[in-house]
């Protein structure tokens, strides 16, 4: 007899429900994040479990971890895709588990994908990083609004990184609140800076470029950091059927509902991967800078809309390229991006 099981996880306790091929509910348990209690729970069932269903939530990584270990076939629900089951006047977690055990039994379950346990700690690294580079451009941002709106001066960002020669002393000497605020910000940014280095010397002293990435750095805004946290976040390119997938889970496709050309309301913005949504965000603004090809597309757009249109336009480009350069393993060529 094929048994199906779904598991409700939450952050302390997971509800575990496990039905027959026919749909009848035989076992319900609720127990605590415990692998080895669960493992005993699952334990009289083991030699007929066909496959047990993990919802993607937050904190999936060691209970996925745990039942692949000991040789259980572990799906991971895809939430964003599920549908509630609607059936229901009442909806509980006993209910959802047995929704995840069904909709895998039903073959209509929505899989996400299980990235491999060995490389998530390089991956969390890269993603660590990005949390620091964000916070270090909000405190730049907030030092150069202080220093413009007292002093009438912008000081550029790369300045303001410098980690050797210290630019805003010399503009707040004349007052002691500013010195202290401008000086505080100052160390939090060098400390930041220091973060940030030290963990991209780790990163690229443990992995490189697999050989179908590698084509990735020929893409202008892309270098090695960014290449390797693309490669990290994507997976494999094929998991991807066509461009527009890749796009969407990059976060750079429009999300909205239309009617007779008219907009009837948004989707799930949020729908996707928010790391390669930034990686890809940073390279836009580093190719307008310095690619000409790129800079001339963003101009061309900026001119009809305005200066964000034009960026997410930039970086949705580049998502598409970055999908062919993995899959064909090819080098980047602007002449096909902007034709």
């Amino acid at each position: 007899m094929k048994l199906y099981s779904g598991f409700d996880l939450h952050a302390n306790n997971t509800y575990i429900g496990i039905e027959d091929e026919e749909g009848k509910r035989l076992m319900t348990r609720k127990v605590d994040n415990d692998p080895n209690q669960i493992l005993q729970v699952l334990n009289p069932y083991r030699k007929d479990i066909e496959g047990i269903v993990v919802e993607s939530t937050y904190n999936w990584y060691w209970l996925v971890d745990s039942l692949m270990d000991e040789g259980y076939q572990v799906h991971l629900a895809n939430p964003a895709a599920m549908q509630k089951y609607s059936g229901l006047k009442h909806g509980n977690d006993i209910s959802d588990a047995y929704w995840l055990a069904e909709m895998f039994r039903l073959g209509i379950l929505p899989e996400g994908y299980i990235y491999p346990k060995e490389e998530r700690p390089i991956r969390d690294l890269l993603r660590k990083r990005s949390h620091f580079v964000r916070l270090r451009t909000s405190l730049v941002l907030s030092l150069q609004g202080i220093i413009c709106r007292n002093y009438g001066v912008t000081l550029k960002s790369n300045d303001l990184k410098r980690i050797r020669e210290d630019l805003v002393t010399p503009f707040m000497a004349e007052n002691e609140d500013l010195q202290l605020a401008g000086t505080a910000s100052k160390e939090v940014i060098d400390f930041f800076t220091h973060k940030i280095r030290q963990l991209e010397n780790a990163v690229e002293k443990k992995v490189e470029l697999k050989p179908q990435y590698e084509h990735l750095l020929t893409m202008p805004g892309i270098g090695k950091i960014l290449g390797l946290t693309i490669m990290m976040e994507t997976g494999p390119i094929d998991r991807f059927k066509k461009v527009g997938n890749y796009s969407s889970y990059c976060r750079k496709v429009d999300s909205k509902w239309t009617s007779n050309g008219k907009k009837k309301g948004n989707g799930n913005k949020k729908n996707g991967n928010k790391y390669l949504a930034w990686a890809y965000s940073e390279a836009a603004e580093l190719s307008r800078r310095f690619s000409e090809e790129c800079r001339v597309y963003y101009n061309r757009k900026m001119s009809k809309t305005n200066r964000m249109v034009a960026h997410t336009a930039l970086a949705r480009k580049m998502t598409r390229a970055a999908y062919y350069v993995m899959k064909d393993q090819v080098p980047f060529m602007p002449e096909k991006l902007f034709q």
